[in-house]
């Protein structure tokens, strides 16, 4: 029995609004609770972040896992307090990983020496001190938005020449469909596990659109190709041949690609990690997008466009 995706089409729209109306709700409840659809880290907001984790080659230095109420305590002693996020981070929870309000030299040192006498010895090598205004942190902000904006309007334009208005406007519903459900996903982990997004989210969103975009320009090659070739105008037929003859080929491109990703989720350091895992999500839904929905939204927009033709 041949596979349709034509046949399955409310199934996967239905889907793909479960995950964005999900993704807005989290965004919304993201917003009430922080002020913000996402956490956002020092890259936008400015301040200063200290990074440190325990020396355990020291005796009784690592006995207990750190954990987030007794470094606030320290930091409300400092009247650092307000405004500040706080992370355990490390395998065994023996790092942690602390946003506040920028310090100059003497109050990060004073900060430092605080925290070795009250919670343990820290490694010197692990220590990571960024601090980033906030006039940069804006213009960061704004320029990544910027490039989003770009991007899209680029995408809109070479499509629009390549193909036609309608293959642009559908590209760009899946790409944005990609978009909002990463960033859902991230709304959801700011929430939750008090994850930050820096200009690696920015980066990996602009990556997401590229890998997504590819994966449309494939299926609708392929369906204006059997539209000209083909001896039916059935929009059914004709999108179903392009699915199936690019499906190999997409789940192969979208595995390769995850691979790689994955093993830097995984083995790649915190740094990396989210980074990771937003490709993760985009690539995810980008083959999802490109498959179900681009293809199906075009193929329904020719039968509405075909039955006006005939009624007028």
């Amino acid at each position: 029995m041949k596979f349709s995706v034509v046949k399955w089409e409310k199934i996967w729209w239905s889907i793909s609004a479960i995950l964005c109306v999900g993704s807005v709700i989290a965004m919304v409840i993201s917003y009430t609770s922080i002020g913000t659809i996402l956490r956002p880290s020092l890259d936008f907001v400015g301040g200063t972040r200290l990074q440190v984790e325990l020396d355990c080659t020291i005796a009784n230095n690592c006995d207990r896992p750190l954990t987030v109420n007794e470094v606030r305590e320290i930091l409300d002693s400092e009247n650092l307090g307000n405004n500040s996020s706080i992370q355990i981070v490390g395998k065994d929870q023996h790092g942690i990983s602390i946003r506040t309000k920028t310090l100059d030299v003497d109050e990060r040192t004073k900060l430092q020496q605080i925290l070795t006498e009250k919670i343990g010895i820290f490694d010197e090598k692990t220590i990571q001190i960024d601090t980033v205004g906030p006039t940069i942190g804006k213009e960061l902000f704004i320029s990544g938005l910027l490039a989003l904006i770009v991007s899209f309007t680029g995408i809109i334009v070479y499509l629009s020449f390549r193909f036609k208005t309608d293959y642009a406007i559908f590209a760009i519903i899946a790409l944005f469909h990609d978009v909002l459900v990463t960033t859902g996903v991230f709304a959801i982990l700011g929430l939750v596990g008090g994850v930050e997004v820096d200009t690696l989210f920015l980066v990996a969103l602009l990556t997401i659109t590229g890998f997504s975009v590819n994966d449309t320009v494939v299926i609708y090659d392929r369906i204006r190709e059997i539209a000209k070739e083909a001896n039916t105008q059935n929009i059914n037929e004709i999108v179903d041949q392009a699915v199936l003859q690019t499906l190999t080929r997409s789940i192969n491109t979208s595995l390769t690609t995850l691979l790689p990703v994955v093993a830097i989720f995984l083995f790649g350091g915190e740094t990396l990690k989210f980074f990771a895992l937003a490709l993760i999500v985009g690539f995810i839904c980008g083959a999802y997008s490109s498959i179900f929905i681009a293809s199906t939204l075009l193929g329904w927009w020719r039968k509405v466009s075909q039955k006006k033709a005939v009624t007028a």
